[in-house]
């Protein structure tokens, strides 16, 4: 393919339409960045300016950029069997090989995995499965599901439900299928409170939730580690494992959302159990379980669930025709080699708080109210007023400020109003991460300066 110049690629960029973006804004000859090329932790632009990757592509290159492993095994699977189905009774070496491996790193219940093309996709089929086993169980009206605000489950109608009720402002969603709990932000919702004091306010809202709409209605409860498109949103120490309590207690599912927080991301291939002692019913995954290289995700399931849904009597009417795809099964499995044979997750247990603490270190600039999440999902939420909280005027777009002048200076950051999100690859190293650091600290410093704060 011939290279384009930055203005031949935004003319064809025109009829693209692109995601989570104001259309007409983009319109603006500036508005757009097309990046070209990309290798380890960096991206090149088509001006041919050298950019840091500090949001993993979308919280999902993990092993980072140009590995020829993964390159290799998906060009080998597409020499030897380039595409077939996993509908009825085909199967094929790759999409078989990748769910043994899959459930092999899961929690040990979960051993039977569902594979599509997207996070929204795998949650989507986690509700159908649950109200699939319910049916089947005799439970027909245990439909209703519990998320939380702040929660981003995915854009797809059903996870769009799914998610906190600002995202689909416009647009709808499914209604009255799903209740959003309070949102585990205690810098937001409960500054004054303890940490426990706090988890107790959170256990009670669940516990008047499930009074009010019932128990033998609610079949569910979506929970992400942390929230990650809500503004990387951390529950107080002992949240999961008191919710899984709960909702073991009123034959309530438990889904782990981890399509951000899996495969070595928080310094685990999966964070429910080892970081939050929390063994769910369902995980969902995506992102890095091919670090971006192949669009996939998984559905993973409890033996409980899927011996009623593999009953005699039951047919699991639920596909997608990618489900599984050859390409994208060997693209999870070079990755994962990857993660496993260079020790990713392990090293991001050091280079992840180095890199989570020199963040929390911006906390002493005028501007900058919070820095929360852990290891290699962080943000930052910016205020006017440092001592009262007070926010920015959610169309002050400080987050797009700063990314912004990071971006000037070499380092990509996205921007969620007046939060700003990192989530790079994992494969940086001890001066990398230093250099985001001060970057970000440089970037601040400006757009306070400018803002007069």
């Amino acid at each position: 393919m011939n290279k384009l110049t930055t203005d031949e690629i935004l003319t064809k960029d025109a009829h693209l339409i692109q995601s989570f973006a104001n259309l007409h804004a983009l319109k603006q000859a500036d508005a757009r960045t097309a990046i070209v090329a990309a290798e380890g932790a960096h991206v090149t632009d088509s001006e041919g300016n050298r950019l840091i990757d500090g949001i993993g592509g979308l919280w999902c290159v993990n092993v980072g950029h140009g590995r020829r492993e993964i390159i290799d095994a998906i060009t080998e699977q597409l020499n030897t069997l380039d595409y077939y189905s996993t509908f009825y009774n085909f199967t094929h070496p790759a999409a078989a090989e990748l769910a043994e491996k899959v459930a092999s790193l899961a929690p040990a219940p979960l051993n039977n995995v569902y594979f599509a093309n997207s996070g929204s996709v795998a949650n989507d089929t986690a509700v159908r499965m649950l109200h699939h086993y319910n049916n089947l169980r005799g439970k027909p009206e245990k439909k209703q599901i519990l998320s939380r605000m702040g929660a981003y489950h995915g854009s797809t109608h059903m996870a769009m439900a799914l998610t906190t009720p600002g995202y689909s402002t416009g647009w709808g969603a499914v209604e009255g299928l799903v209740h959003h709990l309070k949102a585990p932000h205690k810098y937001r919702e409960a500054p004054g409170m303890s940490d426990a004091e706090f988890l107790a306010v959170l256990e009670q809202d669940m516990l008047d939730a499930i009074h009010r709409i019932g128990a033998d209605n609610i079949c569910a409860f979506f929970a992400e580690p942390i929230q990650g498109a809500g503004g990387v949103i951390t529950a107080p120490p002992g949240y999961h494992a008191a919710m899984r309590r709960i909702t073991r207690e009123h034959d309530i599912m438990y889904v782990a959302d981890e399509v951000v927080t899996a495969w070595g991301r928080l310094g685990h291939m999966f964070a429910s159990e080892d970081v939050y002692d929390c063994v769910p019913d369902i995980i969902t995954t995506a992102k890095g379980l091919t670090s971006g290289y192949q669009p996939l995700s998984a559905t993973i399931i409890s033996d409980e669930i899927y011996d009623v849904i593999s009953g005699p009597d039951a047919m699991f009417l639920h596909g997608m025709t990618y489900s599984g795809h050859p390409a994208a099964a060997a693209a999870a499995l070079a990755n994962i080699e990857i993660l496993e044979s260079e020790g990713i997750p392990a090293r991001v247990q050091t280079t992840g708080k180095l890199f989570e603490g020199l963040l929390r270190g911006l906390e002493d600039m005028d501007m900058v109210g919070e820095v929360r999440g852990s290891h290699f999902m962080m943000g930052i939420e910016f205020v006017r007023n440092k001592d009262t909280r007070e926010e920015f005027p959610a169309d002050a777009n400080v987050g797009g400020l700063v990314a912004k002048e990071a971006q000037k200076r070499g380092l990509i950051a996205r921007a969620l109003g007046n939060i700003l999100i990192l989530s790079p690859t994992l494969i940086m190293d001890d001066a990398l991460i230093r250099e985001i650091a001060a970057t970000l600290r440089e970037s601040i410093a400006k757009v306070s300066a400018d803002l007069g704060i």
